[in-house]
């Protein structure tokens, strides 16, 4: 978020939980811009349902190591995946109510019909195709009222990794509601949004990354992915 220090010194200071007392006082999102954009101190605060969420410090265990693992997996899909972009915690602007910083995100281009775009000053747009979220600290917003806005903003994919309980679950939305992916026969859970991004389940949760990005590598090399890059090609 762009921080203007010089001339929004009059705003009310961002507090965690503000819109929490009365619905009139909750903050629409220019407002919760202007106020973030005057609190050069907050490293991140998100917007849900017109309540600010400030984050609290990251614990490398909990939330650092989890973070770091599914970078490095959704990195190589995006990187043998042209068309498809990866970012990691950017503002995502959903509606007038809602401005979260997700952990991760993928998303299909612009210019090969995804649904997202780049606002002028270059803030995501719309609902990635994909977003994950590890649960930490943060898990009974992640698994509620989060969960409620990437569902009725048409976030097709959301993945959840409790870092507490060290599960994972993937949610694909269906006819409107999220129903959970389960891992088929050989442990591995399949994108329904983003063929050959394959999932070795028990293998990210024990850290054995070798595992995980055989795996993702095997889908990068299937058919589907194959023809996929062909149809966002076409697109462009």
């Amino acid at each position: 978020m762009v921080r203007e220090y010089s001339t929004q010194r009059h705003l009310p200071p961002l507090e965690s939980g503000v819109g929490v007392a009365r619905r009139r006082h909750r903050l629409t999102r220019p407002e919760f811009e202007r106020r973030y954009g005057a609190a050069p101190h907050t490293k991140k605060a998100e917007l849900i349902e017109g309540i600010v969420y400030i984050a609290s410090d990251v614990r490398h265990e909990q939330h650092g190591k989890p973070h770091s693992r599914v970078i490095t997996w959704l990195g190589v899909y995006q990187s043998l995946t042209p068309g498809v972009d990866l970012s990691v915690e950017p503002t995502v602007r959903l509606d007038l109510d809602n401005e979260p910083q997700p952990d991760a995100v993928l998303f299909i281009e612009t210019d090969a019909g995804g649904q997202t775009r780049l606002s002028s000053d270059g803030y995501i747009e719309g609902s990635p195709e994909l977003i994950v979220e590890i649960a930490a600290s943060s898990v009974a917003i992640d698994t509620g009222s989060k969960k409620q806005v990437y569902r009725r903003n048409g976030v097709l994919e959301y993945v959840i990794w409790q870092s507490y309980e060290n599960q994972i679950e993937w949610f694909c939305l269906i006819d409107g509601e999220y129903q959970l992916l389960s891992p088929s026969a050989d442990g591995i859970i399949r994108s329904q949004v983003f063929p050959g991004l394959w999932l070795a389940v028990e293998a990210l949760l024990n850290n054995q990354m070798v595992r995980v990005l055989e795996v993702v590598q095997a889908g990068l090399k299937s058919p589907e992915h194959n023809a996929f890059v062909q149809q966002l090609k076409k697109q462009e």
